[in-house]
C-alpha cells in the first residue's frame, strides 16, 4: 500500500511539472519579441504647408523612419532639406538651404492595447539643422498618431500625423548688428524665433 501511493505522488509531481513547464513556455511564447519592424514614412504635407506660408519662397522635405520595439517603444530619425528666399523686415533678405536631422523617441502610452497596429505616440527630438559653417540646434515635444491602413502579407501601410513644439537652443545675443546675426531661416526648425511649431501628415510603409 506504501509503495502505492508513493508511486502516486511520484506520477502527481510529474504530471504538475510538466503542467507548469508548459504554462511556462506558453507565457514565454506570448511575450512580444524586442524588434517588430522598421517603418519609412514620406511627409506629404510640409512641402505644402511650407510654401504656402513663404508664399513659394520656401521648400522643404522630409523623410522619416522608426523601430517599433516592444509594442510600445518607436526610436525615430528624421531627414530632410529645407531652402529658398526669406527675409526679416525690410531691408534683410537671406537665401537658405541646408539640410537637416532629427534623433529622438515616441512612447506609445495605449496600454490596455499595446499589441494593435494603430498608436498614439507622445516623444521628444533633438534637432540639428546646417548650413553652410552655421549648425543649429533645437529641441522637440511631439505629439501625434499612426493608424494602418492596409496589410499585404508581412508589409503594412500607415498614414498620421504629428504636432510639434519647438524650443531653440542656440539662441543670439541681443543687440547683434543684422551683419553679426546668424541666418534668419534654420533648416527644419523655421524663422530664428526661441519657440516655434511645425505639422506633419506622412504616409508610411512597414516591412
Amino acid at each position: 500500500m506504501k509503495r502505492k501511493i508513493l508511486c502516486n505522488i511520484v506520477v502527481l509531481l510529474l504530471l504538475s511539472g510538466a503542467v507548469f513547464a508548459n504554462n511556462d513556455s506558453v507565457k514565454v511564447a506570448a511575450k512580444p519579441s524586442v524588434y517588430q519592424g522598421m517603418t519609412l514614412k514620406l511627409d506629404i504635407v510640409t512641402p505644402a504647408l511650407t510654401a504656402g506660408l513663404s508664399k513659394g519662397k520656401l521648400q522643404q522635405y522630409e523623410v522619416a523612419m522608426n523601430w517599433r520595439l516592444k509594442d510600445r517603444f518607436y526610436p525615430t530619425l528624421e531627414l530632410g532639406y529645407a531652402g529658398g528666399k526669406t527675409q526679416k523686415g525690410d531691408t534683410l533678405k537671406y537665401n537658405a538651404h541646408g539640410g537637416y536631422f532629427r534623433v529622438g523617441c515616441d512612447i506609445n502610452p495605449l496600454k490596455k492595447h499595446p499589441d494593435s497596429p494603430h498608436a498614439m505616440l507622445i516623444g521628444i527630438r533633438i534637432g540639428t539643422g546646417i548650413q553652410g559653417k552655421k549648425t543649429d540646434c533645437w529641441g522637440e515635444i511631439v505629439a501625434g498618431c499612426q493608424v494602418e491602413i492596409a496589410k499585404v502579407k508581412n508589409t503594412a501601410f500607415y498614414m498620421g500625423w504629428m504636432g510639434r513644439l519647438k524650443i531653440l537652443f542656440t539662441r543670439e545675443k541681443e543687440g547683434l548688428a543684422a551683419d553679426q546675426m546668424g541666418p534668419i531661416y534654420i533648416p527644419g526648425f523655421g524663422d530664428r524665433n526661441n519657440i516655434g511649431w511645425g505639422l506633419s501628415y506622412h504616409l508610411g510603409w512597414q516591412f
